[in-house]
């Protein structure tokens, strides 16, 4: 039987050969992380390598992700789908073991992580998960969903304004099963951290309302788990166990040092360190004892089996509930969805009303809401702006299987925590705030894109269209930066019907989506049965003078600017121009349409073209073209009432109509 360092010193191993073969990584966490990964994933964890979607497998998060090969060496050696041929492919292109762990890439990772203090807010998210799941369908004697969330973090994490966010509303919401790891090592890539970090890090957080650890060894295995059962004996509050530990711990000339933060220890160090730990085997070779002694799938299948047993019993007696719980973990839309939706976004059509686009959101929600008991949505302190509670909401600090998170002044965490929400699965998240504090949450938004997370993002007070609040609150470029950005799906409604759409296209899609919308009223547009249609594609046909020819001049607009675009139509098609207006709330959907569609939207021989919209302008000129027009922002704004603001920016139709009767004179038409 080996010890428990000796099995430790398989991750430390695995971890120095991996990243000095790549020539590149970052050994010193997983090193010195070894013997509390020891500990848990082989005293504590419940999951199946076998089965690594289990539902109700515990949840671990290395927030601290520049350590990867901790976790590829755990998977590995307890028997995922990671062979050690993936393992010497460390950082290699293609291979299941990239740099930072990613998720939807490697089984056994539940998120992404890298950019510091994201992955500590994600497992809050599961942790929200977690209890808000369990109190939803647990019934006494089964208790179908009832497991952990294990994150480790560093310093940098700590460092990161998001753990202030995070972990701040993780101990006013009381996460009792949410357990945190804390790699104090003092190092990071710098030095030595007390130059520059001297919080008392234990104080902070009991005055968030953690349980707070200290002073465990993070070498000793025997303090580690009492450090793991004092975190499991208070169940009111989330625990952070304190680990003291050393940087590259086995490396005899390097331990401590902040060169191994981020550097390979190099051929000559890692033979030492070999020496030193008693390790003999040469790289990449693991003695079947160790892997036995790692391999966790016959009791991680057997966990599973007997977890099977119960929730068969829970179907028998809870055939209804059971078979939504199904639908909702496997991201199912009810049966009745399409229709539903469908007849819904049509009486909004049929009975028009002008309003603002946040108000067409709220309305949206409360006709859809009902049929989607998996939505839990929340704003970031802006919930009477942001028009995100709807009659049925209801506070998890309030009741714990509640479905809306009051997230107070927290973008950044909102965010990455809804990301969470979405890997975890069984909810479908939607989270808001203003479009301007979008900057706020940037990073969190790039990782939604990354994982493909099903996260619903709403933004209002689109545009110069806020009024007073001024420059500071007017969204200028932001638009256009989300715009840019793969895998995220972004719509700007202009109307109560386009709203309904774009939330519709937004349940639907496998995927994240940014929903932009105004603050002040919009005119609900006319439209037949095929334009009705056409919202979905992204850019339609709204006004044609005469379909059956190529127009003379194309008006595209989003938002706020389509009425504006409509009223232009109708005075240049009076004077006896052809002219067509496309409103285009969605350009990355419009952009997957098929070319056949998009030429008889956008016909390449029009090349009198003007794209209307409160925003920057360079973005347009991939649908305008060279020889088109833009009216849009190509500064910041001003304080003032909105209706003054699009006068002063030119967002009126004398300006517009000016422009338009001059391209059209210049081409002689």
């Amino acid at each position: 039987m080996h010890s428990r360092r000796t099995l430790a010193n398989a991750i430390r191993i695995l971890s120095i050969d991996a990243i000095q073969r790549a020539n590149s990584g970052h050994p010193g966490a997983p090193m010195g992380m070894a013997d509390i990964a020891e500990v848990l994933w082989r005293d504590y964890m419940n999951h199946n390598p076998n089965n690594p979607k289990w539902i109700n497998r515990d949840r671990f998060i290395l927030s601290n992700g520049h350590g990867s090969m901790l976790i590829y060496s755990l998977l590995h050696l307890t028997g995922y789908d990671l062979s050690i041929e993936d393992i010497k492919n460390f950082r290699k292109l293609y291979s299941k073991t990239p740099g930072h762990p990613e998720y939807g890439h490697t089984m056994g990772i539940e998120t992404t992580t890298g950019p510091l203090g994201q992955g500590l807010a994600n497992a809050v998210g599961f942790a929200i998960s977690e209890r808000t799941l369990s109190t939803q369908f647990n019934r006494p004697n089964y208790d179908i969903i009832n497991h952990y969330t294990y994150v480790f973090l560093g310093d940098g994490c700590l460092m990161e304004g998001i753990s202030h966010e995070t972990c701040s509303l993780a101990g006013h919401l009381k996460l009792g099963k949410l357990i945190a790891f804390y790699d104090d090592n003092g190092i990071s890539i710098d030095g030595n951290v007390k130059n520059w970090f001297s919080d008392d890090t234990a104080s902070r957080f009991e005055s968030y309302g953690w349980h707070v650890i200290r002073n465990v060894d993070g070498h000793d295995s025997n303090s580690i788990k009492l450090g793991i059962e004092n975190a499991k004996a208070v169940t009111c509050k989330p625990s952070l166990i304190i680990c003291k530990t050393v940087i590259a711990f086995g490396s005899p000339n390097k331990a401590g040092h902040h060169n191994t933060h981020g550097s390979p220890l190099g051929e000559e160090e890692i033979s030492c360190t070999r020496q030193y730990l008693g390790w003999k085997e040469p790289p990449f070779i693991i003695p079947q004892e160790i892997y036995q002694a790692w391999n966790a799938k016959a009791i991680g299948q057997q966990k599973e089996e007997n977890w099977k047993k119960i929730f068969s019993e829970y179907e028998a007696v809870y055939p209804e509930l059971s078979q939504e719980f199904k639908r909702r973990i496997y991201g199912k839309l009810p049966t009745y969805w399409h229709k539903n939706s469908n007849t819904i976004i049509e009486k909004f059509q049929y009975n028009p009303v002008d309003i603002a686009t946040r108000q067409a959101s709220s309305n949206t929600l409360e006709a859809f809401g009902p049929m989607l008991p998996e939505l839990i949505g929340g704003s970031a302190d802006l919930t009477p702006s942001n028009l995100t509670f709807w009659s049925q909401s209801n506070p998890i600090h309030k009741n714990k299987g509640g479905n809306y998170i009051h997230y107070g002044v927290r973008e950044f965490g909102m965010t990455a925590i809804g990301n969470g929400i979405a890997n975890y699965g069984g909810f479908l998240p939607y989270t808001a705030t203003f479009l301007i504090f979008v900057e706020y949450a940037r990073n969190a938004v790039r990782m939604a894109a990354m994982m493909k997370t099903k996260h619903i993002m709403i933004y209002t007070h689109d545009s110069i269209g806020l009024g007073e609040d001024g420059p500071t609150h007017q969204p200028i470029e932001q638009l256009a930066s989300l715009r840019m950005t793969p895998n995220l799906s972004n719509w700007r409604p202009c109307d109560q019907v386009e709203t309904a759409v774009a939330w519709k296209a937004a349940i639907e899609r496998n995927g994240p989506t940014t929903l932009i919308l105004s603050r002040q009223k919009l005119v609900q547009q006319t439209r037949t049965k095929e334009q009705l249609q056409n919202i979905e594609k992204g850019g339609y046909i709204l006004k044609d003078s005469v379909p059956t020819q190529i127009p003379d001049l194309i008006l595209i607009a989003t938002g706020s600017e389509v009425n504006l675009a409509v009223s232009i139509y109708t005075i240049l098609e009076q004077e006896g121009y052809n002219i067509r207006v496309i409103s285009m709330p969605s350009t990355d959907i419009f952009d997957s349409q098929d070319l056949a569609y998009r030429e008889s939207v956008l016909p390449k021989s029009v090349k009198l073209r003007i794209a209307i919209e409160a925003g920057i302008t360079d973005y347009w000129y991939k649908y305008v073209g060279l020889d088109g027009f833009i009216i849009g922002m190509n500064r910041f704004g001003e304080s003032a009432p909105s209706e003054q603001l699009f006068e002063v920016f030119g967002f009126t139709i004398k300006n517009i109509i000016n422009k338009a009767r001059a391209l059209l004179k210049k081409s002689n038409i």
